[in-house]
C-alpha cells in the first residue's frame, strides 16, 4: 500500500515516459477475433492494423501487467475480486477496492459504483481514481522483420504454427493452425506514468516489478505452449515535469539504452524520486 489517504490533493508533478523494444523470444499471438477469419487463413490470426501490420494493442500489455502486479501483491481472492464482464465463457474479474492507498487501483484506475463480487455481498466502489498508467498500442518495427526471415515465413510479416489436440479417449488429434509473428521480431513500446502527486512517485517501482515479471511469464496467447515469451532492450526514461508542459522547459534525460535489470536498481535508488521534480 502506498502512503495516500482519503485528502490527498492531486495536481500534475510531473509525466515519466518509457520507451523500449519489446523482443519477441518466441512467436507472439494475440489474437485478432475470428471476426477477420479469412478463407484459406489461419483459425487463430493475429490482430493487425489498417495497413496489414501485426500490432501489440495497450490493453493486452496493461491487462497482462495488472494481471501479474495483483498475482505478485496477493489480491486474487475471490473476495477480492469483482467482475467486470460475466459473459459466460468470457467472464472478466479484477482486483478493486476502496482502499485511498491501493497501488493497483491507483496505476490503473477505479470507477465509482456497485460492482458484484466473485464471493460475497456486492461491493460498492465509492472512489474514482484516475488511471496513472497509459499504455499506448506498440507498432511493429518492420527493420526487424529481415529478408532471411520473409523467405521462411508463411505470410508477408508472420507464421503459422501447427497444434494438435488430442482427445483423451479416442487418441485422435484435432489440428488447429495458430497466426503468429516471429520470434525476432520488435514492437516499439511507449508506457506514460503520470505523477499527480508526491505519493506517486513510488508507482515507478511498481511499473518496473510489473514489466520485469512480464519477461518471465508470457504475453499474448498460448503462453504456456511456447507462445509470448518477450524481452524489452533499449528502454530509454525520461521525465518532463508540469514545466516542460506550462512553460516549455527542457525534459530529462534518466536512462538511456537499458535493459529492465539496469533500470530497476535506478529507480529504487534513494535520490531517484526527487529527480521528479516540477
Amino acid at each position: 500500500m502506498s502512503a495516500h489517504t482519503a485528502q490527498t490533493r492531486l495536481q500534475l508533478i510531473g509525466k515519466l515516459i518509457l520507451e523500449a523494444n519489446v523482443e519477441c523470444l518466441t512467436g507472439l499471438h494475440i489474437g485478432a477475433g475470428k471476426g477477420s477469419l479469412e478463407i484459406g487463413g489461419a483459425d487463430n490470426p493475429v490482430v493487425k492494423d489498417a495497413f496489414g501490420r501485426p500490432y501489440i494493442p495497450g490493453s493486452s500489455l496493461r491487462g497482462k501487467l495488472r494481471s501479474l502486479l495483483e498475482q505478485s501483491s496477493g489480491l486474487l481472492k475471490p473476495a477480492d475480486l469483482v467482475y467486470l464482464s460475466r459473459r459466460k465463457g468470457q467472464e472478466v474479474r479484477i482486483h478493486q477496492s476502496n482502499e485511498p492507498g491501493d497501488d493497483i487501483c491507483l496505476l490503473f484506475g477505479r470507477n465509482p459504483g456497485r460492482m458484484e463480487r466473485v464471493e460475497g455481498e456486492a461491493f460498492d466502489s465509492s472512489t474514482a481514481t484516475p488511471a496513472r498508467l497509459t499504455v499506448s498500442d506498440a507498432p511493429l518495427d518492420m527493420a526487424s522483420i529481415t529478408q532471411q526471415m520473409r523467405e521462411n515465413l508463411d505470410d508477408e510479416l508472420t507464421e503459422v504454427k501447427n497444434e494438435n489436440a488430442i482427445d483423451r479417449i479416442t487418441s485422435q488429434a484435432n489440428p488447429r493452425t495458430l497466426e503468429r509473428v516471429p520470434a525476432g521480431a520488435r514492437f516499439q513500446l511507449r508506457i506514460v506514468l503520470d505523477i499527480l502527486c508526491e505519493e506517486d512517485k513510488p508507482l515507478v517501482a511498481r511499473l518496473l516489478e510489473g514489466l520485469r515479471l512480464l519477461e518471465d511469464d508470457a504475453l499474448g496467447g498460448g503462453g504456456s505452449r511456447g507462445n509470448g515469451r518477450i524481452r524489452l532492450t533499449g528502454a530509454r526514461l525520461v521525465w518532463r515535469g508540469r514545466a516542460y508542459y506550462a512553460s516549455g522547459a527542457q525534459e530529462t534525460e534518466l536512462a538511456s539504452s537499458a535493459d529492465l535489470a539496469a533500470l530497476q536498481p535506478l529507480v529504487m535508488g534513494e535520490d531517484f524520486l526527487s529527480k521528479l521534480s516540477e
